[in-house]
């Protein structure tokens, strides 16, 4: 493929910061990066993002099959000339955003491989679109900025720990992949990047309701994590006041002083056993319905 400043500067475009564009520009790196996620000729790929097409191509050339979703209009018919004169032909473009895309339209019968150099402003969204729907997924080959997946594998106790943390660590196994540093994207990002493998788990301690509630949980948890859990999770939208926080958190085995970034997955999901126990799971609508 050519190089991005080349390709953007005649067809007299640039790269959208507002989108996080930042394009890699390195056929080795790129490549190394799809080898990693071990594509076979009988997978579908889902590609994030392709922007220029530095992953794209290489996908294409292992996989049976790439769906490529890609927001901005400029660049999915750019990249469709692009690929036309490199002959692949495998290869479905979607011009949509990633966060309003229906996975399972893509998917139908198969588990895909996922594979993507997500823009910073909606990695974490992007994340949790992939928690939901990872029944979808076979595994994820995903670069962030180097920060946030240091924040997504973090192990309770630091601030980096956080939400994402907590619900990436419940369903599913991180594992560093890859550093890339800033000079190898154009334009060039004032942070490096990292390429972390996502493997989600095939049995999660709860399903369906129970595992929404959980997230909610997590995220009143977070909500406010300088102050105790007692005090974040009765000022947060479950619902619920302090008396009735400090007694899920005591049937816990929790101390009610402790803050959010201290507890594991395994204490989350006790945590919500006591809640769901209390018959507090409900709450969140009850007052969602008094508002209206």
């Amino acid at each position: 493929m050519t190089y991005p400043g080349t390709l953007l500067k005649r067809q007299q475009l640039m790269a959208r910061k507002e989108l996080g564009q930042n394009f890699l520009s390195d056929p080795k790196a790129a490549e190394k990066i799809v080898n990693k996620a071990a594509i076979s000729e009988n997978d579908l790929v889902l590609e994030i993002g392709p922007g220029l097409g530095a992953l794209t191509v290489h996908a294409a050339l292992q996989a049976k099959r790439v769906v490529a979703v890609e927001k901005d209009t400029r660049l999915a018919g750019l990249l469709t000339g692009e690929l036309d004169l490199a002959g692949i032909d495998n290869v479905e473009l979607i011009n949509n955003d990633i966060l309003k895309q229906d996975l399972e339209a893509i998917a139908k019968d198969e588990k895909m491989v996922v594979i993507g150099n997500l823009p910073y402003n909606i990695s974490s969204q992007v994340l949790f679109k992939l928690v939901e729907n990872r029944h979808l997924v076979k595994r994820a080959i995903l670069m962030f900025q180097k920060e946030l997946a240091q924040r997504i594998a973090a192990p309770p106790g630091g601030r980096d720990y956080g939400r994402l943390s907590a619900v990436i660590q419940y369903c599913s196994t991180v594992k560093t992949v890859s550093d890339v540093p800033a000079h190898l994207f154009f334009p060039k990002p004032a942070v490096d990047s990292r390429v972390i493998e996502v493997t989600f788990s095939k049995e999660t301690r709860f399903s369906g309701e129970k595992e929404r509630f959980l997230f909610k949980v997590i995220k009143a948890a977070f909500s406010k994590r300088r102050k105790t859990l007692r005090n974040s999770l009765a000022g947060s939208e479950l619902g619920i006041d302090t008396s009735q926080s400090r007694m899920a958190l005591e049937n816990a085995g929790i101390d009610p002083a402790r803050r959010a970034e201290t507890l594991g997955v395994e204490e989350y999901t006790e945590l919500t056993e006591a809640l769901w126990t209390m018959g507090m799971e409900g709450k969140d609508e009850q007052r969602a319905d008094q508002d209206r």
